[in-house]
């Protein structure tokens, strides 16, 4: 699945959006990917999850004990990741400011995770959910994402695969365009902002 047929199906699935949004990263963009539109048609997520599966395999190439993803994005395309992958997935939460297993989740020592979640901007949440995994016993051999909004430049610590990237502009608040800041900001994000 190449890059077009990614943004087809988002696009299909009404998750491509075009405003003024204010990310989860405090960052303004003027397109927003609503992952959770694509992901909540069981067949496109399965399509969509398939092809980044198929993607991992080519690119790690190694062993995968474990799909660990954060919440609350992470969670659908995480579960689907580990379905196709035939490995368990769990998912880190929250836990006063950060990620933590919960519900009754460990990690093997040793075992080899992939994270994996729905977009990737700046890294942050990928980097503090791999963080969790390591602090836990779980090795990391990669990240997975549906899109890369950071066209490759976000670093995790890891190799990160995505179906798609994207070179999609993010502004801190005082330094937007202006055809941007006459917009209203709307947050469309599960993560309010503090």
């Amino acid at each position: 699945m190449d890059r077009d047929a990614v943004l087809a199906e988002f696009r299909a699935a009404g998750a491509l959006l075009e405003g003024h949004f204010l990310l989860s990263s405090g960052l303004h963009s003027p397109l927003y990917l609503q992952c959770a539109r694509v992901l909540m048609d069981p067949a496109r997520a399965a399509r969509l999850c398939a092809a980044l599966a198929e993607r991992v395999r080519a690119t790690l190439g190694q062993r995968i004990d474990l799909v660990v993803s954060p919440a609350m994005g992470g969670v659908v395309v995480g579960y689907e990741m580990a379905r196709q992958l035939g490995v368990p997935g769990i998912f880190t939460e929250r836990v006063d400011g950060s990620f933590a297993l919960r519900r009754g989740f460990s990690i093997e020592p040793g075992a080899h995770v992939l994270m994996v979640e729905d977009v990737v901007t700046t890294g942050l949440s990928s980097r503090e959910c791999i963080a969790c995994i390591t602090q836990n016993g779980g090795t990391v051999v990669g990240g997975a994402s549906l899109i890369d909004r950071s066209n490759g430049t976000a670093d995790i610590g890891v190799p990160l695969i995505a179906l798609a990237q994207l070179d999609v502009p993010s502004y801190p608040a005082d330094a937007l365009p202006p055809a941007l800041a006459a917009l209203p900001a709307v947050k469309p994000g599960s993560r309010s902002l503090t």
